[in-house]
């Protein structure tokens, strides 16, 4: 059985800012302010080029991942689990002002993740440093 989901209608960049999180606890996002939510941006010491290009490989070593759009700022992949084929939507945005990748991870189904997606984001973290 696959839990696939539809697709968010709400992603990408819009002023700056990637889309909120839901309610549920199954999203987390360096843009929100809520502590539920929170996870620091990805920091880098690279050019912003550089930032993006690690970043790329750091998600093709990831099982199970497939980019799905792709600019010199942005990044969109779909990550799927082994087990029942769920889906999150993982978004980063390279944000040049502030000098930060910032991210949002968000699972399509369900109310919780078990902490996938804040996991996720920082084994992601531990491999760009």
């Amino acid at each position: 059985m696959v839990f696939v989901g539809k697709p968010p209608n709400n992603l990408g960049v819009k002023n700056g800012k990637l889309a909120l999180c839901p309610n549920s606890p199954n999203c987390v996002s360096s843009q929100s302010a809520d502590a539920t939510h929170k996870i620091a941006p990805l920091s880098f010491t690279s050019t912003p080029e550089q930032a993006i290009t690690n970043l790329k490989k750091i998600i093709h070593s990831l099982p199970r991942t497939k980019i799905i759009t792709e600019s010199k700022d942005y990044l969109y992949i779909k990550f799927k689990s082994a087990l029942l084929g769920f889906v999150d939507d993982v978004e980063f945005y390279l944000d040049r002002n502030a000098k930060v990748i910032q991210v949002r991870s968000a699972s399509r189904l369900g109310e919780s993740d078990l902490g996938v997606n804040r996991q996720r984001i920082e084994t992601i973290r531990a491999k760009l440093k």
